[in-house]
């Protein structure tokens, strides 16, 4: 398990004084997404910045407080992102698809949002979800204790 977690924190590019758990999570037609988790401040406002790929099976789950309006600024982002927006319940209220990537060059009026609502977003790879039938109202299943 150590291994795949510092092999996925590796493909992430993500830095080394940051600790990530990392979940399963299972997608409405079974398939399984292995996600980091952003639950604090600093790894929210990190993301997936700067990360130049992301394999399919593999994600970033952002855990906030409740069920709530959820917007996503995407600068830096070099690749696009399907972002799901999941209630407390685990259930999908709704996805914002391949959502466009940014530079460092990108300028800020020209960098995409996204907006939902619910207690937690998952992050994947451009394509995802419609490829796995994460669309609104499916369950997506995945255990995690703040």
């Amino acid at each position: 398990m150590k291994k795949c977690l510092l092999l996925l924190a590796s493909l992430l590019g993500l830095t080394a004084c940051q600790s990530y758990q990392s979940i399963p999570i299972t997608l409405p037609d079974g398939f399984v997404v292995h996600a980091l988790i952003a639950d604090t401040p600093s790894k929210q406002e990190r993301g997936l910045m700067f990360v130049k790929n992301l394999p399919e099976d593999q994600g970033m789950l952002f855990v906030f407080n409740k069920d709530q309006e959820q917007a996503f600024w995407m600068k830096n982002t070099l690749i696009d992102l399907d972002m799901v927006f999941i209630s407390s319940h685990q259930i999908v209220t709704s996805v914002a698809a391949e959502v466009p990537h940014s530079y460092t060059y990108t300028p800020d009026e020209e960098v995409a949002y996204a907006f939902g609502y619910g207690k937690y977003v998952l992050e994947l790879a451009g394509k995802t979800a419609a490829k796995h039938q994460v669309v609104p109202g499916a369950p997506v299943l995945f255990h995690y204790e703040q």
